[in-house]
């Protein structure tokens, strides 16, 4: 290690006696809002009482995104910022230190708090914020962290830097660390935790560290090598799953298969989370997932650490009072009152399937037809940012949406269209279920148009649904698909979700009437003798396999969706405590923690040796 870059890594801050309490240190691309998956994992940590009792101080690291808009918006909402150089906000108590290493990295400094609240419990926190402006860094810093990244891990840089997705997350490694250092958050007791690919340059700088031995974990909310092949391949989960279990056997990695990964920036950071002490992961195919990556993984110290779920009970009137609302929607909408309202929150990216949900829906709406019932589909996804109240009122007054669209802004995006053309041919194909897709964040008046309930809010759709779809191709947890089960919704989701293998954890993997698993990865009694067989199965082929599970899963619907208050009451309960078991609090003690204590350095072998 040459001494600038020992020096530019590794220089700033002090030698402190830390407390022996556990700092924990989360580097996200969602630390001043939640965005998807990981900002919900942080809502559960940050309100739950059994982490913020374990855990003495959290603190969120990310790159600074903007620069626009007022200093007291710097941190999101419920944010408080206490230093930021972009703004000329220079606090004393952070000056002298920031200062020096904004001056050597050439990089701006955003520091504060930011609070989290459960409404429902009351519980709250307030972890620290460190964001990083890494525009304008200097360049002979961030190349003696570049070389010291192939030295040390064989990650080549040049491959990738012209990747924003890529650059941004290396550069703010090296200022990140030695701010962190300058407020005594570096020590011992700290753990850095890499959510996603976005932490590992913060980690590995973290491993490289020479004044204390700081653990590291990787905290794998998917595995994006994989993800992108499921959702590239006609052939998706069926194909993949399958694949990598006959690999697996055959002791066979990703690019033995697959062909070489290493084109893939991601690739490259996920892979080099092996020289991490430890790696959480969301879901038991995630940690198999991670295992398919190269030999290395086989031996690595994986654990899963599920995510949490809602849990709080709610009486049959209130269910019954929600799904009303959503039924007089319907009713304005379509002029007609659906027996049953299923629903689907999701964003509309290909991993969602969400044409497994229509397949579905063409079983159930054939046996409703014999049963003289009708249903609605309430389809809350989008791709792009939410619509202004002004545009919804205009396009509702207009022409009818949403139970219309028109493709251009504002509204339907490409992606938008194409998928509204399979709801079209849905809707007219069919006479005892419609789909109304609602291409817009949020659930409520406001947001959705002037024929929704006054009083209607997003916890309605949650409350008031009868089944809640979420069979997708690729879904290392779905903490969505499950929100609907503590109010004694029918969750129908996919064996390749991570959620799937935390309900089998909690029940010993028996049957529940609120919960119905579709296995598009099962092959039954068709022959693949070998893993090129494998590779071959195309969208025919899955086609095929989708047919015959969508109307199993059709008709294992129609049997369970209650017919009586004496059912609904037992969907709740039943409801309730599975969520009661799968609570952010069960996950934090039963998973986290026991791993977090766990955690221990990793014995490094010197580069030269590797």
């Amino acid at each position: 290690m040459t001494e600038s870059a020992e020096r530019s890594v590794l220089s700033f801050g002090k030698n402190l006696d830390m407390p022996s309490e556990t700092t924990a240190i989360h580097v996200t691309h969602e630390a001043v809002g939640k965005v998807g998956g990981i900002g919900a994992v942080l809502d559960g940590f940050f309100t739950c009482p059994s982490y913020l009792q374990a855990v003495e101080r959290s603190i969120l690291v990310g790159p600074l995104f903007t620069t626009d808009g007022p200093v007291s918006e710097r941190l999101g909402e419920n944010g408080e910022v206490l230093y930021s150089s972009v703004d000329g906000l220079i606090s004393p108590q952070y000056a002298s230190a920031f200062r020096k290493i904004e001056r050597f990295y050439n990089a701006g400094i955003v520091y504060g708090r930011r609070t989290f609240l459960d409404s429902r419990t009351g519980v709250k926190s307030s972890p620290e914020v460190l964001l990083i402006d890494v525009r304008h860094m200097h360049r002979d810093s961030l190349n003696d962290f570049k070389r010291l990244l192939y030295t040390e891990f064989g990650i080549q840089s040049h491959l990738y830097e012209h990747l924003w997705d890529f650059e941004q997350y290396l550069r703010l490694a090296p200022p990140a660390i030695a701010a962190l250092k300058a407020i005594d958050a570096i020590g011992d007791s700290t753990v850095v935790i890499s959510h996603e690919f976005m932490g590992m340059p913060t980690a590995l700088a973290a491993i490289m560290e020479t004044q204390c031995r700081i653990r590291t974990v990787f905290y794998a909310h998917e595995t994006a090598t994989m993800r992108r092949i499921v959702e590239e391949h006609p052939g998706h989960d069926t194909m993949f799953y399958n694949v990598m279990k006959q690999a697996h056997n055959d002791r066979l990695y990703v690019n033995d298969v697959f062909g070489s990964q290493n084109d893939y920036f991601k690739h490259s950071l996920v892979d080099a989370s092996k020289h991490c002490d430890h790696i959480y992961a969301v879901g038991d195919y995630v940690a198999d997932e991670l295992r398919f990556l190269a030999p290395e993984f086989e031996n690595a110290d994986i654990d899963i650490v599920y995510n949490g779920i809602p849990s709080y009970e709610i009486s049959v009137a209130e269910k019954i009072a929600s799904k009303r609302k959503l039924q007089a929607y319907c009713k304005d909408l379509l002029g007609y009152t659906p027996d049953y309202v299923f629903t689907h929150v999701t964003r509309l990216v290909k991993s969602k399937g969400l044409w497994r949900d229509l397949r579905v829906l063409y079983t159930i709406e054939e046996e409703f037809r014999t049963q003289g019932k009708t249903g609605v589909l309430l389809l809350l996804s989008t791709e792009v940012s939410q619509r202004n109240s002004r545009d919804i009122y205009e396009m509702e007054s207009a022409y009818d949406w949403p139970v219309a669209h028109r493709e251009g802004w504002p509204d339907l995006s490409g992606g938008e269209a194409n998928f509204y053309a399979q709801v079209q041919e849905f809707n007219a194909r069919t006479r005892n279920i419609k789909i109304i897709f609602i291409n817009q964040f949020g659930f409520s008046r406001k947001h959705c148009g002037m024929r929704m309930p006054e009083d209607m809010e997003f916890m309605d759709i949650r409350k008031g649904s009868d089944v809640e779809f979420g069979q997708s191709i690729y879904e290392p947890f779905g903490i969505a698909q499950f929100e609907p089960l503590t109010f004694g919704g029918i969750c129908v989701v996919s064996s390749v979700c991570g959620c799937a293998g935390f309900l089998k954890d909690v029940t010993g993997g028996q049957d529940v009437r609120n919960v119905i698993i579709a296995d598009y990865t099962n092959l039954k009694t068709q022959d693949y003798a070998d893993i090129e067989d494998m590779l071959g199965i195309d969208r025919a082929v899955r086609d095929r396999i989708e047919t015959g599970v969508s109307e199993t899963v059709a008709m294992q619907i129609c049997s369970r969706l209650p017919n009586s208050e004496a059912e609904i009451a037992e969907m709740i309960a039943t409801g309730c405590q599975l969520a009661e078991n799968m609570s952010w609090d069960v996950v934090v003690k039963n998973y986290l923690l026991k791993y977090l204590n766990g955690v221990s350095h990793k014995l490094r072998m010197p580069a030269a040796d590797r």
